[in-house]
């Protein structure tokens, strides 16, 4: 079921195209990567999503209806600009967001212990935001988005100010409510933590669709003809190659044109060698997005 739909979107601000006739899905129960630069029109359509700006034409959907305030209560937002009450105390914070998203007094009382609870917060519930350290007002700032048990999470750069330990901890996180069946919109710069959490991505450019589909596609076409294999051979004797580079224990083998990966495969095992390693060497998020940022397009 599509729980995020965009369809002809466009929005601009005076002469500046912020976001130019994009459309995209995001499926129910996944993690989608919203990547960008600075500038691109990631936050626009974020804030286009959440109804805070509303777009010039096109259409948006949230689980095939339109936003209304009720639907708003199954959406929790992660902004990039953070907004928290730094005077008021964790607990009455969360339960408040709670509350905004329909839960019950008592309701958003639990929820926000156990998320607490969940993050390592529960000690800080009396103090004020304020007092916290940036990492755990991040952290204060997630668990708002959670409360509630929303069934759409749409997070803005929430790994900011994290440092491993709690990165990971988030990123957990965000496993375990795909898996529980929630929906995640994840907008983030980390191009390493994009590849470990999300199956599909959308990049926007210049407020254009750049690059959108299955992260392993997209890397497959921004690849090289390449295999990383270990095996002990002579890798001189095989016609199949055009060069070979050595890389972390490995050998990064680079195949003439026109050779499939198989079929260097079947070279290796006619030649008799033990093959302890064999995958096809794929090029890292991070250099596509360089790559397609600096040439302007996909």
């Amino acid at each position: 079921m599509t729980a995020i739909s965009l369809r002809g979107v466009r929005k601009s601000f005076d002469s500046l195209v912020a976001v130019d006739d994009v459309s995209l899905d995001v499926e129910r129960g996944e993690i989608f990567g919203l990547l960008g630069p600075n500038g691109a029109g990631k936050t626009t359509m974020i804030r286009m999503i959440m109804d805070i700006i509303r777009p010039d034409a096109g259409r948006i959907e949230i689980f095939g209806q339109h936003l209304t305030e009720r639907v708003k209560e199954h959406i929790g937002y992660l902004p990039e600009e953070r907004g928290l009450y730094t005077r008021q105390k964790v607990l009455s914070v969360l339960e408040y967001f709670a509350r905004l998203k329909g839960a019950t007094r008592a309701q958003a009382r639990q929820s926000a212990l156990t998320w607490m609870e969940r993050l390592g917060l529960t000690e800080m519930k009396d103090k004020k935001v304020g007092e916290l350290s940036k990492g755990n007002q991040q952290k204060v700032q997630l668990v708002a988005t959670l409360v509630g048990d929303p069934e759409i999470l749409i997070l803005d750069e929430p790994f900011t100010g994290l440092d491993p330990v709690n990165t990971r901890m988030v990123s957990t996180v965000i496993r375990e409510q795909a898996a529980a069946g929630k929906t995640v919109l994840l907008s983030t710069h980390q191009m390493a933590l994009v590849e470990t959490l999300c199956e599909r991505v959308f990049m926007i450019h210049r407020g254009r669709r750049v690059l959108y589909g299955h992260l392993d596609e997209i890397k497959r076409r921004y690849s090289d003809n390449a295999v990383l294999v270990r095996a002990a051979v002579d890798y001189r004797q095989c016609p199949l190659i055009a060069r070979t580079v050595p890389e972390n224990g490995t050998m990064r083998v680079y195949l003439n044109a026109g050779v499939q990966p198989r079929d260097f495969l079947a070279w290796l095992l006619q030649a008799g060698a033990e093959v302890e390693a064999f995958e096809r060497a794929t090029t890292p998020l991070e250099d596509i997005f360089i790559k397609v940022v600096q040439e302007g397009g996909g």
